[in-house]
């Protein structure tokens, strides 16, 4: 695997009646604690694979901090999803020092593959308060790119 760098990605969310149902999964966080996709239905969900040694990921994760206060209220979440092969091992200090304000869970390859495969770091997937997959970006995006597809979704209704 490997990162990417920004791309100039305009916002391009698939129509609602073309999106198809994001995969379930649980996963537990760093207290062990479950994280259920279901448990979100009805918000916007983030979902970001990343790695701790990704660097195009690490400058990512800011933004999602901001994003995950900013638009809490209105329905938003983001969930991080370590691929890190050594897992809780070198993400724990790395959460200890970041302070993520939002889940991070670690991956697997069958989670991966069920999103459609990650070959590249970051993955993100925009996924909308029905449950279904709005967007994917293989790469990071731009700022600005992130925050209108974000407000786009967060305007519609759940269904």
């Amino acid at each position: 695997m490997y990162w990417t760098s920004p791309v100039n990605v305009s916002a391009e969310i698939a129509a609602a009646s073309s999106r198809k149902a994001a995969p379930g999964f649980s996963l537990n966080d760093q207290k062990g604690a479950a994280v259920r996709l279901s448990d979100y239905k009805g918000k916007v969900v983030l979902l970001n694979f990343w790695a701790t040694w990704c660097h195009g990921c690490k400058l990512e994760i800011p933004w999602y901090m901001e994003f995950a206060d900013k638009y809490k209220k209105s329905g938003f979440v983001v969930i991080g999803v370590s691929m890190d092969d050594e897992g809780w091992k070198v993400v724990k200090p790395f959460l200890a020092e970041k302070k993520l304000n939002y889940p991070i869970v670690i991956g697997n390859q069958e989670l991966a593959r069920r999103y459609g495969g990650v070959e590249s770091m970051p993955v993100s997937i925009l996924i909308d308060r029905n449950g279904r997959i709005a967007d994917t970006h293989s790469g990071m995006v731009e700022k600005d790119s992130w925050e209108t597809e974000i407000q786009k979704l967060l305007g519609e209704r759940q269904k």
